[in-house]
């Protein structure tokens, strides 16, 4: 088990860097806080600390490693500038460091990244070229812009620089919360966990821990256990949906991690959904995969101390919104209901005393008469309505087939 590992000296990155990162970007980076969450301690049966990323001036962890890259720069590549190739907060994150330290910053990104991502980069600084329409063509850009203007290229993960960088995470946990026995880590490249790994081996006593990834990108999932699953779909989590995790951090995640596991699409929006309402904090798809490794498996971490990083909070303000409605409807408290209703007057008002009668809150209604397969004189009827919870939503419904209407909910996926 890697728990009984004490140090692995023959690795890229040594406790001794992550101590050395913390030193060099000391005020530079929020210190930001380490918590217990009471709430989702009792709903999960785990005693579970939240380190909160989120609050870091780009709302990512991915400051630490930037920074810690930047200030071991040479002279002569400061004045040259960085290079990267990044949509989301890498970018961001380099160019704001950059840009305090005067050094020049280029982040190549993708033609289709959007438009609030790209005004966001150039606001800290840099310059940003659209090329490509994925990462590996804005990447192999970058490449070329490294080669014919002498820039340095910043790896999102794959370099000693970075991992030593996010790895301060650790250290901030553990020194602020020592009775922490397992770290809960999201995995995309591997920085972040490599460097929190080294940390908790360490430690001099067990600390468990244990990777997240998106079902539908297991990248490092698969280089690990010699699985071949496809990574491709789109996930809430798009901060740690890597096709091909680095070679540096697979090597240290094979060493140095217990275990990784995987997380569904809805067990991600349940954690976004649960962190705003719970912890009154936002958080992006990659940034709640820990809480939703805890959701999915309670039985694998139930009597832990567990501490878990909320990464990133950089999530577009609609997809937040749809994912807080959707689960609004899986827990009941939404709901669209279609009926079977005779196309005659009174019809829809002798529905509408059923609603008034069990106090639900009618929201919209939709008539469909057109394209149905009912007789002419029929209509099907969707009724948006909000409820207290699913026990108020289920007594509307069997009001409604008491008073003798056929109504069926209109499930989400």
């Amino acid at each position: 088990m890697a728990t009984q590992l004490a140090s692995a000296p023959d690795l890229p990155v040594s406790i001794e860097d992550v101590r050395a990162a913390q030193m060099r970007i000391g005020d530079k980076i929020v210190r930001t806080p380490t918590l217990v969450s009471q709430t989702l301690s009792a709903m999960t049966g785990a005693k579970v600390f939240l380190k909160f990323e989120n609050l870091q001036f780009t709302a990512a962890y991915k400051e630490r490693g930037a920074l810690n890259t930047l200030l071991q720069l040479s002279d002569e590549a400061r004045a040259k500038g960085v290079i990267a190739a990044s949509a989301g907060n890498h970018a961001q994150g380099l160019a704001y460091h950059a840009n305090r330290l005067g050094v020049p910053a280029t982040i190549v990104m993708p033609r289709n990244t959007p438009v609030v991502k790209v005004v966001q980069t150039q606001g800290h600084g840099a310059t940003v070229i659209l090329e490509g329409d994925t990462f590996d063509a804005a990447y192999a850009h970058a490449r070329v812009q490294e080669a014919q203007c002498g820039f340095t290229f910043v790896h999102p993960f794959d370099d000693p620089r970075i991992i030593a960088g996010q790895g301060t995470v650790a250290l901030e946990m553990l020194a602020d919360h020592p009775e922490i026995d397992t770290l809960i880590v999201p995995i995309g490249g591997g920085g972040l966990i490599s460097g929190m790994a080294t940390v908790a081996r360490a430690a001099g006593r067990p600390i468990e821990v244990v990777g997240v990834e998106a079902e539908l990108y297991p990248s490092m999932y698969n280089r690990i256990n010699g699985t071949d699953m496809p990574c491709a779909g789109d996930t809430l989590a798009e901060g740690i949906a890597v096709k091909e995790p680095g070679g540096i951090t697979s090597q240290m995640v094979a060493r140095i991690v217990d275990d990784i596991v995987l997380v569904s699409e809805r067990s991600l929006e349940e954690a976004v959904s649960l962190l705003l309402q719970i912890e009154k904090t936002v958080v992006e798809g990659a940034g709640a995969a820990g809480l939703a490794a805890l959701l999915a498996h309670p039985e694998r971490f139930r009597g832990r101390t567990v501490g878990i990083v909320l990464c990133g909070g950089n999530i577009d303000t609609r997809l937040l919104a749809n994912v807080l409605l959707r689960d609004l409807a899986r827990s009941g408290r939404l709901a669209r209901l279609r009926l079977r209703l005779q196309d005659q007057p009174g019809a829809l008002y002798n529905v509408m005393r059923v609603f008034d009668r069990e106090r639900v809150n009618i929201i919209e209604i939709y008539h469909q008469r057109v394209f149905t397969t009912l007789p002419a004189k029929g209509l099907i009827t969707d009724i948006e309505c909000e409820s207290r919870d699913r026990a108020h939503l289920d007594r509307l419904m069997t009001g409604l087939r008491e008073a003798g209407y056929e109504v069926s909910t209109v499930e989400l996926a």
